[in-house]
């Protein structure tokens, strides 16, 4: 079931997924290390705090179901499973090895633990909608958790979904963008800018609320938020791409590429430094 923990246990967590995909990506040499970290917090509150899981049975039928649309930065994903105990954290090693069940994208067929494979940017939310609207016709209880980054909501696919959702008044989903500002190509504001984002998921009929996607009194809080709301929820997470390595903060090109041995060491030590300073850091 759900672990409920405090806020401190959640940032000595935290910092250990954050050396995990350092770490992950520094051995495969390659991966995506900058979205990966920008979704610490919000992914470790999910798997330690809110969502109602139990790791003994991954495919338990009332789970409450996630889902990493922007699956690129599965390496966050597979540190929150391995600490949450779905598999040995000495697994993480293997990450896009060959015959490895840690890929470079998410497979929920290899890990386990997983809800969905994902890897092509746009359809998890149409996915989650799938599933909470499952989970209405059914008669079960269990919640829907959407991961989306910024970029990814240039995808039309997106608000076709965001429409369904508010049409069924599906009222178990929750999408959370992790909105770093960044994407491959650059600024999501030069490559193709995505505001005004509250007003355009309100116009969509969505609940809607932002938050400092790194602090995790506020994520918190905004999951005890959507639980009350009678319709579909978003929470506009504000994130920093790489948060908590100071040479891939805000840096658009460690969206995609590997720490040399050197830089590993030095995000290791800064990520050990910054996880013992004040919530958030």
């Amino acid at each position: 079931m759900n672990t409920i923990i405090g806020i401190d246990q959640l940032r000595t967590i935290a910092a250990d997924i954050r050396r995990d995909i350092v770490t992950m990506v520094y051995h495969a040499k390659a991966g995506h290390p900058g979205g990966s970290l920008s979704a610490v917090e919000l992914v470790t509150a999910l798997y330690f705090a809110e969502m109602n899981i139990d790791p003994s049975r991954p495919d338990w039928e009332d789970r409450d179901r996630f889902i990493l649309s922007k699956g690129h930065a599965c390496p966050v994903v597979y540190a929150a499973l391995a600490r949450r105990g779905y598999f040995p954290v000495s697994e993480l090693s293997t990450l896009r090895a060959l015959n490895s069940r840690l890929q470079g994208h998410p497979d929920m067929k290899k890990t386990p633990g997983l809800d969905m494979t994902s890897g092509s940017l746009g359809q998890g939310l149409s996915i989650g909608v799938g599933m909470a609207l499952g989970a209405e016709l059914t008669g079960r209880e269990f919640r829907v958790y959407v991961l989306l980054g910024d970029g990814e909501l240039q995808e039309g696919m997106v608000w076709e979904s965001a429409m369904s959702a508010a049409k069924y008044r599906l009222d178990n989903l929750v999408a959370i963008v992790d909105y770093n500002g960044l994407q491959v190509d650059g600024r999501v504001t030069d490559v193709m800018d995505i505001e005004p984002l509250r007003s355009k998921w309100a116009a969509f009929n969505w609940a809607v609320t932002e938050i400092d996607g790194h602090s995790f009194r506020e994520i918190l809080n905004a999951f005890n938020w959507a639980r009350k709301q009678a319709r579909p929820s978003v929470i506009i997470a504000h994130t920093v791409k790489g948060k908590g390595v100071s040479f891939m903060e805000n840096k658009v090109d460690w969206h995609g590429k590997a720490p040399n041995e050197s830089q590993w060491h030095q995000a290791l030590q800064e990520i050990e430094v910054r996880a013992g300073g004040p919530e958030p850091f």
